[in-house]
C-alpha cells in the first residue's frame, strides 16, 4: 500500500454510521484478501456502513445488494475513503 492512500483513507472500524466509502486497500495478508473478495469487498468496490455494535462488535457493511458482517479487526484493517454522497 502507498502512503498516498493510508493519507486519504480511514478503516472502515472507524468510518461514521451510515457513511459510504469506496475500498482504496485491505491490509493484511493473502488469506484476509481473499476471504473479502469472496464477499465482494476489494480494491475501488463501494460500500456503506449500516451499525457497528457496541465495544467493538461486529460491523455491518452493504456491499451492492448485500449485508454482510464483518469482526470489528477485520473492519479495522479496510481502508477505506469516505465519500461526499449517499448511495442509498
Amino acid at each position: 500500500m502507498t502512503g498516498f492512500a493510508m493519507d486519504r483513507g480511514v478503516s472502515l472500524a472507524a468510518l461514521k454510521k451510515g457513511r459510504a466509502g469506496r475500498v482504496l486497500a485491505v491490509q493484511g495478508g493473502m488469506g484476509l484478501v481473499r476471504r473479502l473478495e469472496s464477499m465482494g469487498i476489494r480494491p475501488g468496490v463501494l460500500v456503506v456502513k449500516e451499525s457497528n455494535s457496541f465495544l467493538k462488535g461486529p460491523v455491518t457493511i452493504r456491499v451492492g445488494n448485500a449485508q454482510v458482517a464483518l469482526g470489528y479487526g477485520m473492519a479495522g484493517r479496510i481502508l477505506v475513503e469516505p465519500t461526499e454522497a449517499d448511495p442509498r
